[in-house]
């Protein structure tokens, strides 16, 4: 299976878009997505946790190809804090209360559009990471960190 990339990403946007998705890119691929050169294996969504959100979320998913079981789609229903897709023709992680962000209005307000995808802000994006504090997020915030204070320097 590929890795998260541009055509991944547009697939997800519109699909989103078609079924009034609201959401945010978050994590590596929102990062690839605002310019930082690395790779990720999915797509880290972070997902507004709103019933009719959620709702929303099942039938894009399910248009996208995605093989939900009822029980998959009910966890998906009432925004389970975290869910990982692997059963779809790419994976990704649907993420309803990322590690160091308050909640979605906020991240939302601070949200950066790239080419129509919706961002989370670098700052958001480091303090999730900082806050998970994986093995795998702490081998890869300092050039995480070099890239947020290259891209400050750019606007």
């Amino acid at each position: 299976m590929a890795g998260f990339d541009y055509k991944l990403a547009e697939e997800i946007r519109d699909a989103f878009k078609r079924h009034q998705v609201k959401y945010l890119f978050i994590g590596k691929s929102g990062a690839i997505l605002l310019g930082y050169p690395d790779t990720t294996q999915d797509a880290d969504l972070f997902v507004e946790k709103d019933t009719a959100n959620c709702e929303r979320l099942v039938q894009a998913l399910l248009e996208l190809g995605f093989a939900l079981t009822d029980q998959l789609a009910q966890e998906i229903r009432r925004g389970k804090d975290f869910i990982q897709l692997k059963n779809g023709p790419f994976d990704v992680d649907l993420v309803f209360a990322p590690d160091g962000i308050e909640n979605f209005e906020d991240a939302w307000r601070r949200r950066v559009e790239v080419q129509g995808f919706p961002v989370c802000n670098i700052d958001d994006i480091v303090q999730s990471k900082q806050a998970a504090n994986r093995q795998k997020d702490r081998e890869s915030l300092p050039r995480l960190l070099k890239f947020r204070e290259w891209l400050k320097k750019q606007r």
